[in-house]
C-alpha cells in the first residue's frame, strides 16, 4: 500500500491531496469534456460548458484561499476589515471605541487610500466630538486633531489618528516647584499622565489601545545657556502628552526669533490649520474655553510653562506650580 509523507517526517493519511493534484484533475478533465463537445450536441455541450465552469471556479478558490485575503494570507478582509467597513457605513459621530481603532490603523496603513479616510477628515473638519466614562466618574470628550502625523516611538510608521481631549475637567499643576528646569521630560504632569494618577483615569479597554509616539520638546527650560539653540530640543516617548506652542500655531512669534528651539517641538496638526491663525493673540476656534497646559516651557520665565487661555492665545504662559486643565492628547 501506497503512503504519503509530510515534510518533517510524518505520515499523511491516504486521503490527503497536495495542491497539485486538484490542478491535475482539473486538466484532464478539461480535455475529456472537450472531445465530448466535438461530438455533442448544442444544448449538450451548453450544459457541460456550465458544469465545466462550476468546476473552474471550485478549483480556483481551493488554490487560492490561502494566499489571498483573509487571515491566513495577511489580507485585509478580516475582523478589522470587517470594523472598518462597519465605521464607513455609519456616521463618524457613532463610531465604537473598536471603530476608532481600527480606522486610525487603516489609515496609518493604506493612508488616503483607505475607504475610511475621506469620513475621518470630515470629522475633524467638523470638530466631530467622542466621549468616554473615566475611572472617577467623571466624562472625557475628545476628537480627532491630525491624521498620520505623529511618529510612532518604534520607528515603524507613523499613528493614524491623534485625538485632543476638549472637556476640561482634569486638573493638574506642573511641578511641585515653579520651576521648568528639564522641561516636559522631567516634569511631574508627564509621569502622572504616562504612568500615574492621569493615565489611570483612563479606563482598561482604552488605554490598550492608546499607541506609544515620539514627542519632540525643549527639555532643558529656560535660564539655561542651551535655551536659545534648537539642541534644547530632544525627544521622549509618550501615551498621553500635551500639545507643545508650535503644534498650535503656523509660525511662532517674531518677539520670540532668538529662542531657536520654539518652532521645533512639532509641525502644527492639520485641525489648526487656517483657524489657528494668530502666534501671540487669541484664537477663539480653539474652543475650549479654560486654561489649559502646553508640554513648551516658556521661553523667557525659567519658572513657568505656556498654556492657552480661555480666548485661545496660545502664547500666555503661568507658573509651573499653579494648577489649570490638562487636556491630554493621544494616538490610536
Amino acid at each position: 500500500m501506497q503512503r504519503q509523507f509530510r515534510l518533517g517526517g510524518g505520515v499523511a493519511p491516504e486521503t490527503t491531496r497536495f495542491r497539485g493534484q486538484s490542478i491535475i484533475e482539473y486538466v484532464l478533465i478539461a480535455a475529456i469534456i472537450g472531445l465530448v463537445i466535438v461530438f455533442a450536441g448544442p444544448q449538450v455541450s451548453g450544459a457541460i460548458r456550465n458544469q465545466f465552469n462550476l468546476v473552474g471556479n471550485t478549483v480556483d478558490s481551493g488554490t487560492n484561499g490561502c494566499t489571498e485575503g483573509g487571515a491566513a494570507g495577511g489580507g485585509s478582509n478580516g475582523t478589522d476589515s470587517a470594523t472598518v467597513s462597519a465605521a464607513v457605513a455609519k456616521d463618524a459621530k457613532d463610531w465604537t471605541l473598536d471603530e476608532q481603532k481600527a480606522v486610525a490603523e487603516d489609515i496609518a496603513e493604506k493612508g488616503e487610500a483607505s475607504p475610511a479616510y475621506a469620513k475621518a477628515k470630515a470629522a475633524m473638519d467638523v470638530g466631530t466630538k467622542w466621549s468616554i466614562k473615566l475611572t472617577n466618574g467623571e466624562t472625557m470628550q475628545y476628537r480627532i486633531i491630525g491624521i498620520n502625523h505623529d511618529d510612532l516611538a518604534g520607528g515603524s510608521g507613523k499613528a493614524g489618528l491623534t485625538f485632543l481631549t476638549t472637556s476640561t475637567n482634569i486638573k493638574s499643576r506642573m511641578n511641585a516647584k515653579s520651576d521648568n528646569t528639564g522641561g516636559w521630560e522631567k516634569s511631574e504632569l508627564r509621569q502622572k499622565m504616562n504612568s500615574g494618577e492621569v493615565w489611570n483615569l483612563l479606563p482598561s479597554d482604552f488605554q490598550s489601545k492608546v499607541k506609544v509616539v515620539k514627542k519632540l520638546t525643549n527639555n532643558v527650560g529656560c535660564g539655561h545657556e542651551q535655551n536659545e539653540n534648537t539642541a534644547a530640543v530632544t525627544a521622549t516617548s509618550d501615551k498621553l502628552f500635551l500639545l507643545s506652542y508650535s503644534e498650535i500655531v503656523a509660525t511662532p512669534y517674531s518677539g520670540w526669533s532668538n529662542y531657536l528651539w520654539i518652532g521645533n517641538e512639532g509641525t502644527q496638526y492639520e485641525a489648526f490649520q487656517g483657524k489657528v491663525t494668530n502666534n501671540y493673540s487669541g484664537n477663539s476656534c480653539l474652543g475650549i474655553g479654560s486654561l489649559w497646559w502646553e508640554r513648551s516651557v516658556s521661553p523667557y520665565r525659567s519658572y513657568a510653562f505656556l498654556l492657552v487661555s480661555a480666548d485661545g492665545d496660545p502664547s500666555a504662559g503661568r507658573v509651573a506650580a499653579g494648577s489649570y486643565c490638562v487636556c491630554p492628547a493621544f494616538c490610536f
